[in-house]
């Protein structure tokens, strides 16, 4: 290792439990996508956690998201030349109320495991992101100036922060995102993304007097549901999942209207047309029922393009010199800053796993290693990314 390495690596393992503390406070305040009064709370107490850290920030935004999350960009001064984004969501996928009830962490062959709601996707990025700029700092390091962009609608499709990203990500050298790793490695592709929002209208009737009458959206719905899964293709890249259903009325009431909300992720624009004319070629077996399909594409499909290839090797370097490899993935989430031929690195958060899953987990004894990463990479990227 070289000094300044062996320094960001030694230091970060000394302050690794008040790492995890910060961790385990954002894992504290519940910040579901659709609890705005929660993720408030949430986003003023990554602030707070921000400035109790790093001090005051020479700027500061918060975007309004109206029905969702706001997002909220922080920027620190640098001591060197450079721009840096770390990108991270504080909002989770899980209802109010969910830590109460949440399963204690159990060990994994004697490894320690840390749980909540949100510790994997993704609080323990949030704070490792904070950590890092701050041993950075701590540890003599040059640093380019960083922007933290931090967004409470992520979980939902980002779509009021995502112009405030693209404008971030316009603007510097290069974006790191915070979500969590893929077992450590970072994620260099991902697929695009879709949430479709279908609507079946029917004909309400008399459940009991007169069903004949009646054309049952949620019958017609269920079929189409079940017919859109079979749409998908997993051997090319493409899955299909039905996550939300509501509908009727009364039990005794024909349903007239029913809805499903539908998670598609694909690998290529191919994938992309071929989905979209197969779900519009669904037919139900009630003619009088209407279905009608909102096609909500969001993230395009991300690759390594050349601008972040240098970027790669350059992680990489930093991983070598703190005495561990650092491989790559493709996954199955989503990322739209690639699409605007911008440098960017995904996956620079958490190790763990069950992300969206009940019992999602992290290993502390990885905490200081991935902070440290970053550290060591903001060193590097004082200095201009060559492509």
């Amino acid at each position: 290792m070289t000094p300044a390495t062996a320094t960001l690596a030694g230091r970060a393992q000394e302050v690794s439990s008040e790492i995890v503390t910060d961790i385990l406070t954002l894992v504290g305040q519940e910040t579901s996508s659709y609890d705005l009064a929660h993720l408030a709370a949430g986003r003023d107490l990554l602030h707070d956690l921000a400035v109790h850290r790093l001090g005051r920030p020479g700027e500061e935004h918060r975007h309004d998201g109206g029905e969702r999350g706001d997002t909220l960009t922080l920027t620190y001064a640098g001591t060197s030349p450079g721009h840096i984004a770390l990108v991270g969501h504080y909002d989770t996928v899980w209802p109010t109320g969910t830590l109460a009830g949440w399963a204690p962490p159990k060990t994994d062959e004697g490894r320690e495991k840390l749980s909540g709601p949100g510790i994997f996707d993704m609080k323990t990025g949030l704070a490792q992101g904070i950590w890092a700029l701050k041993l950075a700092r701590e540890c003599g390091v040059p640093v380019p100036t960083v922007t933290f962009v931090f967004n409470g609608d992520e979980e939902i499709g980002s779509r009021s922060s995502r112009p405030v990203i693209e404008e971030v990500a316009n603007k510097v050298d290069a974006t790191l995102v915070l979500e969590p790793s893929e077992r450590g490695a970072v994620k260099t592709a991902r697929k695009g993304n879709g949430t479709f929002h279908v609507t079946a209208s029917g004909v309400e009737a008399h459940a009991g007097l007169a069903p004949q009458d009646g054309a049952s959206a949620i019958i017609a719905l269920s079929e189409f549901v079940v017919a859109a899964a079979a749409v998908a293709s997993p051997d090319r890249g493409t899955t299909i999942n039905t996550g939300l259903i509501t509908g009727g009325s009364a039990t005794n009431v024909i349903a007239a209207l029913a809805t499903a909300d539908i998670d598609i992720r694909v690998s290529s624009k191919a994938e992309r047309e071929r989905v979209d004319a197969e779900l519009e070629a669904i037919k139900v077996s009630d003619p009088r029922v209407h279905i009608d399909i909102d096609h909500g594409w969001n993230r395009p499909p991300m690759t390594l393009n050349t601008a972040s290839a240098p970027l790669l090797d350059l992680a990489r370097e930093v991983a070598r010199e703190q005495g561990h490899d650092l491989p790559a993935v493709a996954v199955g989430g989503a990322n739209f800053v690639a699409a605007l031929g911008l440098p960017v690195l995904c996956g620079m958060g958490a190790v763990g796993d069950g992300a969206h899953a009940q019992g999602e987990f992290i290993y502390p004894d990885t905490v200081p290693t991935q902070t440290a990463l970053v550290a060591g990479l903001l060193g590097r990227l004082a200095e201009p990314l060559h492509c």
